[in-house]
């Protein structure tokens, strides 16, 4: 099948991100652009059923893609299994903890607060239930060994409330009618909405035949990085056949072995959820926090975070004072920490150094010296002279875009 080649296409879905305001592109981050230009460059050979696999009408990937744009699904419940794994070495939960700090607006100490609670997902297995009735109403609740974390929308009111630690977070929105989440990607739907924004004329875009997930008929949309560069194997979308909403998505690096991430409904309904769902009233004792920054504050504060698991040039926009260098999927975001020392690493940095420096590699080229550290998906050099490259790329790549910085 044909790859998907378009310039017109990166340019159409910048320019769909800049009317973010309409509300269906808010919710499903699905760039229609796209779609205007699909029939001239995406493959035009229709999916067949594997043997065991629904036997579906015959589908190209460009009526997939409009399938998915098109979707407008209102209501929705369902249970989805998240699993994740990054290569993350074992530091005893510290991983969730600086990835908890590090998140924008993350700063109030609320075990409750959305920004640092959701930073859970980034490793491990978890199991979420997950509602919508429109753009008003959603909940998001994380299910955890005997406690649970729920994230509820209901017009104005935004809460979070963690059972474990009867702790609630309360913050409103600045309008109703409008996505307010403002969490991080938790549904193969968010996920799916990222990917496809990062299609442009360095992606190759197919259907990859049918399957069942969750009772359902679904279309299997394969989406593949050509350069040679990217850490990026292959993402795989399953495309509910009825409603064009995405039901599964897993991401395989180029090295192989386990998904690295793998996101997928194990029971869904398109049906209305009760009213009830979205209620919320603080339990009694419970401490409540609420933010202080208002609807104006959180939208500064979420800006970057926004950015942060998009394709190499969205996560650099994300960066105040970030750059980017190269294009698609081995892009590079470059920016400068300003501490001219680098990281403590090595003998001179004493234990710490030490232990920074078990965690990476050493390198070196012209742009210096520095270390890389690395996951199964993104990868992150520091210069010896406090300048940070990051991307879904090889170590090889962050070297060279490093030589070409400097």
């Amino acid at each position: 099948m044909a790859p998907y080649e378009s310039d017109d296409a990166a340019d159409a879905a910048r320019d769909e991100d800049a009317r973010s305001g309409r509300r269906k592109a808010a919710r499903y981050a699905v760039p229609v652009a796209v779609v205007g230009v699909a029939a001239a460059t995406i493959g035009l050979v229709p999916a067949l059923a594997d043997s065991g696999d629904p036997d579906l009408p015959r589908i190209s990937a460009q009526q997939l893609i409009e399938k998915i744009a098109k979707s407008d699904t209102q209501q929705l419940s369902g249970t989805v299994k998240i699993n994740t794994d990054l290569g993350l070495p074992d530091l005893g939960g510290l991983e969730n903890s600086l990835a908890s700090g590090a998140a924008p607006g993350s700063g109030d100490g609320s075990s409750a607060d959305p920004q640092s609670k959701l930073t859970e997902l980034v490793s491990g297995s978890h199991t979420l239930r997950v509602a919508a009735d429109g753009p008003d109403r959603q909940k998001l609740s994380l299910l955890e060994r005997g406690a649970e974390y729920s994230l509820i929308h209901d017009g104005k009111d935004v809460w979070g409330y963690d059972s474990k630690s009867n702790e609630v977070y309360h913050s409103t929105a600045a309008d109703s009618g409008e996505d307010h989440r403002a969490k991080p990607p938790a549904t193969p739907e968010d996920f799916a909405g990222e990917a496809l924004k990062s299609v442009d004329d360095t992606t190759s875009v197919t259907v990859d035949g049918t399957m069942r997930v969750a009772g359902r008929d679904a279309y299997k949309l394969l989406i593949k990085p050509k350069q040679s560069g990217s850490t990026v194997g292959a993402i795989s979308i399953a495309v509910d056949a009825k409603t064009g909403t995405p039901l599964k998505f897993t991401l395989t690096p180029r090295s192989g072995g386990a998904a690295v991430l793998d996101a997928g409904f194990t029971q869904v309904s398109f049906a209305e959820p009760a009213a009830s769902t979205f209620d919320f009233t603080p339990p009694k004792g419970a401490k409540v926090t609420e933010d202080e920054d208002g609807p104006k504050g959180r939208e500064h504060a979420h800006k970057g975070g926004d950015d942060f698991g998009k394709g190499g040039e969205d996560f650099g926009k994300g960066l105040d004072g970030a750059t980017v260098i190269g294009k698609g999927w081995t892009s590079v975001a470059t920016f400068d920490t300003g501490a001219g020392g680098g990281l403590p690493t090595g003998s001179q940095g004493g234990d710490l150094g030490g232990f920074l420096g078990s965690l990476g590699e050493q390198v070196s080229g012209k742009f210096g010296k520095g270390t890389v550290f690395s996951t199964r998906l993104v990868n992150a050099l520091i210069t010896d002279d406090g300048k940070v490259y990051a991307g879904a790329v090889t170590k090889e790549a962050l070297v060279k875009a490093a030589d070409t910085g400097k």
